[in-house]
């Protein structure tokens, strides 16, 4: 009887063992994904179609900003950073510090359309005429030939990638204007253009539609083609940052994303391929 106790004894403290190890074990299989909301959409269908395939592997997806997804990386509650701009200098200094070593893993590349409401008579804009609306030199329609109509400027907030991208590409390092409505999202810069009367504001490619209208940009329409031909002045690569280049399962998950599945993926969300 006392052998039998000894035995039943062990064996549940070899239960308890492997249960654990298991536990370990599936809490490796998971993926966690922070950051920009322009790459949201490839980072969310990939994983869902990736997850279809790797029924073992969980990926989760949130977004935030580029620089909260960077961040994310860096404190290493993110394995996976989505930006829509490169990593800053302070940022790979901050991350070799804790040991982090940022790989960039350029996914898809992309143009920062410029929209307004569709009521808007204009059609074509100059990169030079976008810094003064963004800096608060041109506040009225009617100085770029449309109506007597003050402008209402949208922007990106600060944390945001694409904001960084407008503010070197159009702003050229210039102050936005303290009149502009600063917004988290390119959905909530999109929508406010939408239902904003006279209103003008940037979102990437993958979040056009029939409810804005996007403006020619010294003379040339932001389009796949356009961005992928270099043509579009506005354009930029998109990023899924990552500690060390990718090995394991992140491995498997970005090796996903830059197959043609996943490549595919990015065309259907209206970004352009890379591969």
């Amino acid at each position: 009887m006392k052998k039998f106790k000894m035995f039943l004894l062990l064996f549940v403290l070899m239960s308890a063992v492997f249960t654990g190890s298991n536990s370990l074990y599936a809490a490796s299989k998971s993926i966690t994904i922070t950051g920009s909301t322009t790459v949201l959409p490839i980072a969310q269908m990939a994983a869902e179609a990736f997850m279809d395939i790797h029924e073992d592997i969980s990926v989760s997806v949130r977004g935030g900003g580029s620089g909260v997804g960077i961040a994310a990386l860096i404190d290493g509650r993110a394995d996976i950073a989505d930006a829509s701009r490169p990593i800053k200098t302070k940022e790979i200094m901050l991350a070799r510090e804790k040991g982090v070593d940022p790989y960039a893993n350029v996914v898809a590349r992309d143009g920062l359309a410029i929209v307004v409401h569709p009521d808007v008579p204009v059609d074509s804009i100059s990169i030079e005429d976008l810094k003064k609306i963004f800096t608060g030199e041109i506040e009225n329609w009617k100085d770029l030939g449309g109506p007597d109509k003050a402008i209402v400027t949208i922007s990106r907030d600060y944390s945001s990638g694409t904001f960084e991208v407008f503010k070197e590409l159009v702003l050229e390092g210039a102050k936005v204007s303290d009149g502009a409505l600063m917004l988290a999202s390119n959905k909530a810069v999109a929508t406010t253009v939408s239902i904003t009367p006279y209103s003008i504001g940037y979102i990437g490619l993958g979040y056009l539609s029939d409810e804005v209208k996007a403006l020619k940009v010294d003379g040339v329409v932001a389009s796949e083609e356009t961005v992928r031909k270099g043509e579009y002045k506005l354009a930029r690569p998109l990023f899924m940052y990552t500690n060390g280049e990718p090995s394991g399962i992140i491995k498997t998950f970005m090796d996903f994303v830059f197959s043609p599945q996943g490549q595919g993926i990015a065309m259907e969300v209206g970004f352009v391929p890379v591969k």
